[in-house]
């Protein structure tokens, strides 16, 4: 599955659910990994665990595998493993202590729309 088109889905997931601060980091040259970290806020644990669900649907409809969540029983950071792209959706708190925009360094990608989105 094409990396970017997976980044374009988990945003799009992201936006239907309202998070809010999404960021995109290219960490190609960081990492092998991933190719790109998308970054999210939520307000609530059940805005958390909702967004996690929906970026796991949306990509199995599209028929890219979800390898994995971590997080979803406390819901303060869910993380969801996408292979080629990794999904951090955090509470405010959560994601100003751990600050992984300035930790990663990675470069800031645009999100990119689907073509029929």
């Amino acid at each position: 599955m094409d990396p970017l088109r997976v980044k374009d889905e988990v945003v799009l997931a992201l936006e239907d659910i309202k998070a809010r601060d999404i960021e995109v980091l290219d960490v190609r040259k960081l990492t092998s990994l991933c190719d790109y970290m998308v970054i999210a806020s939520a307000d609530s644990t059940r805005q958390t665990k909702a967004l996690a669900r929906n970026v796991e649907d949306r990509l199995l409809l599209l028929g890219a595998p979800v390898q994995g969540m971590e997080g979803l029983a406390g819901g303060e950071w869910i993380l969801v493993d996408a292979g080629s792209v990794v999904v951090h959706i955090m509470q405010p708190a959560a994601r100003e202590y751990y600050n992984l925009s300035e930790l990663w360094g990675g470069v800031p990608a645009q999100p990119r729309r689907a073509a029929n989105g």
